[in-house]
C-alpha cells in the first residue's frame, strides 16, 4: 500500500486540496474548475500540451499566481489574501523552476544559505551546515565555493533542488525542471528527483519526461485547455487511456 493510499484510509488531512479553482489572464480562462487533492507522500506528475495551464496550476499552490475563484488549502492552511497565511503556506512548499533562478553573484553555498538566514533567521554556521548536507545529498558538495556560471545546467538545477530542500518543505513543486537542460544532463537531475520520491517526499512535477512518470508517479494527470482531462495511476494512464485527447497526446509524445 502506498503512503498516499494509507493516508486516505486513515482519514488524515490531505497535503493539498484545490476545489473549483478558476483563473483568468484578462479574457483568457487559463484554469477551469480544477478539483485536485494530493495526499501526504503522494507523487503527482502533470503533463499536457504547451499552454494547457500546467505551470499556472502549480504556481497557484504557493501564490506565485493568484486565482480568482475556488479554494486552495495546503497543509491544513486555507489560502486567503492575508499575507501571513500566504507566508505560512510558502514555508511548507519548495519549488524548482525550469530556469534555475540562482543568484549569479553568490556562490553555490551562499545561494543555499540565503533564505535560511533571511527567512528562517538561522545563524550562518547552522545554515551552512544544513546547506552542505543537502549539497552532499544531490552529489554536488564539491562545487560549494563555485558560482552558478561556473557550473553546467544539470549542476545548477541540482543546486536549485538543494536550495529548496534547505527550507525543509513538506511538499516539492517542480515546474518542467529538465526542459532547459541538454539531453545528457537530464538524467542527473531526474536521478535526484527519483531519490526524493523514494524517500516519501510529497511531489507535484510538471514534466514531459514520461519515463520519470512511469517510475515514480502515484498518479499522472493530463491537462488541456485549462482543464484536467484525465488522471490515473501510470499503468492505467499509459496503457489504457480513456480520453481521445489523452490518446493523441501520448501517441505524439511517446512516438519520439
Amino acid at each position: 500500500m502506498s503512503e498516499a493510499t494509507a493516508s486516505r484510509d486513515n482519514g488524515t488531512e490531505p497535503m493539498i486540496e484545490m476545489t473549483g479553482l478558476n483563473k483568468w489572464y484578462g479574457d483568457f480562462h487559463v484554469l477551469r474548475d480544477i478539483d485536485l487533492t494530493v495526499q501526504r507522500g503522494e507523487r503527482i506528475v502533470i503533463c499536457g500540451p504547451s499552454g494547457s495551464g500546467k505551470s499556472t496550476l502549480i504556481r497557484c499552490i504557493n501564490r506565485l499566481e493568484a486565482h480568482q475563484q475556488g479554494g486552495i488549502t495546503v497543509g491544513g492552511i486555507t489560502m486567503t489574501e492575508d499575507i501571513k497565511r500566504i507566508e505560512q503556506i510558502r514555508r511548507q512548499v519548495g519549488m524548482v523552476f525550469q530556469h534555475f533562478n540562482l543568484f549569479p553573484h553568490l556562490s553555490v553555498l551562499e545561494n543555499c544559505c540565503l533564505s535560511q538566514i533571511w527567512v528562517q533567521k538561522k545563524p550562518r554556521h547552522e545554515a551552512e551546515k544544513l546547506a552542505m548536507e543537502y549539497l552532499e545529498r544531490v552529489q554536488i558538495a564539491e562545487q560549494a565555493k563555485k558560482y552558478p556560471g561556473q557550473l553546467s545546467g544539470g549542476q545548477q538545477q541540482r543546486v536549485a533542488i538543494a536550495r529548496a530542500l534547505c527550507m525543509r518543505p513538506e511538499v516539492m513543486l517542480f515546474d518542467e525542471p529538465t526542459s532547459a537542460l541538454d539531453p545528457e544532463m537530464i538524467k542527473e537531475v531526474l536521478d535526484v528527483m527519483v531519490e526524493l520520491a523514494r524517500e516519501g517526499m510529497t511531489m507535484i512535477c510538471v514534466t514531459h519526461e514520461m519515463g520519470f512518470a512511469k517510475t515514480v508517479a502515484d498518479r499522472v494527470i493530463f491537462m488541456d485547455q485549462g482543464q484536467i482531462i484525465e488522471e490515473a495511476p501510470p499503468e492505467t494512464f499509459f496503457n489504457h487511456p480513456r480520453s481521445e485527447r489523452t490518446k493523441l497526446f501520448l501517441s505524439q509524445i511517446l512516438g519520439h
